[in-house]
């Protein structure tokens, strides 16, 4: 993890897979529920996906016990397959309302086979959100690479 504020977050992690591979992983719903949780032995029982410039996405991770749920959802506003991603980001309540929204920016950095995710997380609210975040994604993209993709390095 990279940090260059106290509201940024940014990440990368390199793959061995090709650009188009990696790019559907995180938009593919199927996909998307066999890895989009922070705990290794999550799950993701809600992935829903909407892949088009203002349309939304929303996604449910749980813990492997199934007793905490968090929500986040949020919406499209660049899809570039295979190279960029950026969406919206809020986590919804338990009565659906959402919180402070941040932005997420995903490029896919082909490298022969392999691609490289560079992930920024900008927006949050304050340090402790922004290394809350960085926990929990790399959660995410360790199980991204345990379920789905082998990653080969991890930088930043």
């Amino acid at each position: 993890m990279s940090v260059t504020d106290s509201t940024t977050l940014r990440l990368e992690r390199t793959f061995d897979a090709p650009a188009p591979e990696v790019f559907d992983a995180w938009t593919n719903p199927e996909v998307l529920k066999r890895w989009w949780a922070v705990d290794p032995n999550g799950r993701t029982p809600v992935a829903e996906v909407d892949l088009r410039v203002g349309g939304g996405y929303r996604l449910t991770m749980e813990d492997a016990a199934g007793e905490q749920a968090h929500t986040v959802r949020g919406e499209y506003r660049e899809v570039s397959r295979p190279e960029r991603l950026v969406y919206t980001w809020a986590w919804e309540d338990a009565d659906g309302a959402t919180g402070p929204v941040s932005v997420v920016t995903v490029e896919f950095h082909e490298e022969g086979e392999r691609t490289t995710v560079v992930l920024v997380h900008t927006g949050l609210s304050d340090a402790a959100s922004r290394d809350r975040h960085g926990v929990g994604w790399n959660g995410c993209l360790d199980n991204l690479a345990r379920r789905v993709l082998p990653a080969s390095r991890v930088r930043g």
